[in-house]
C-alpha cells in the first residue's frame, strides 16, 4: 500500500491550492485518512482529518479557510487550501488508517508534498 499525495507548490499569500493523496495497491477498506503538517523546526501537527463516515475535523489554525473531503472511492482524500498565509508554509503529509488490506490492517503515510506560501 502506496499513499500518493500531489498537489503542493508555490502560491502568493491569499491563493490556493488542491491537494490530492490516493491510497494504491488492493485495499478493502480505509477508515479516517488526514493530512499533516510539519514547518522548518516544528513538530508535525494536524491539519484535517475525516472519517469513514465523513466526519471531519480541524485544527483552529485553518478552520474556514481549508476543507477535506473524500472521493466516492473512498481512498483518496483532497484538502482544498485557501486565503493561504505564509504560516501555512509546511510540508504537507497524507495519512490514513486502519488500511485493510489482503494480508491485514495498516496505517501508512504519504512521502509529503511541500507547500509554500510567499508574501
Amino acid at each position: 500500500v502506496q499513499l500518493v499525495e500531489s498537489g503542493g507548490g508555490l502560491v502568493q499569500a491569499g491563493g490556493s491550492l488542491r491537494l490530492s493523496c490516493v491510497a494504491s495497491g488492493v485495499i478493502f477498506s480505509v477508515d479516517a485518512m488526514g493530512w499533516y503538517r510539519q514547518a522548518p523546526g516544528k513538530q508535525r501537527e494536524l491539519v484535517a482529518r475525516i472519517s469513514s463516515a465523513g466526519n471531519t475535523n480541524y485544527a483552529d489554525s485553518v478552520k474556514g479557510r481549508f476543507t477535506i473531503s473524500r472521493g466516492n472511492a473512498k481512498n483518496t482524500v483532497y484538502l482544498q487550501m485557501n486565503s493561504l498565509e505564509p504560516g501555512d508554509t509546511a510540508v504537507y503529509y497524507c495519512n490514513a488508517q486502519r488500511i485493510v488490506t489482503y494480508t491485514g490492517t495498516l496505517d501508512a503515510w504519504g512521502q509529503g508534498t511541500l507547500v509554500t506560501v510567499s508574501s
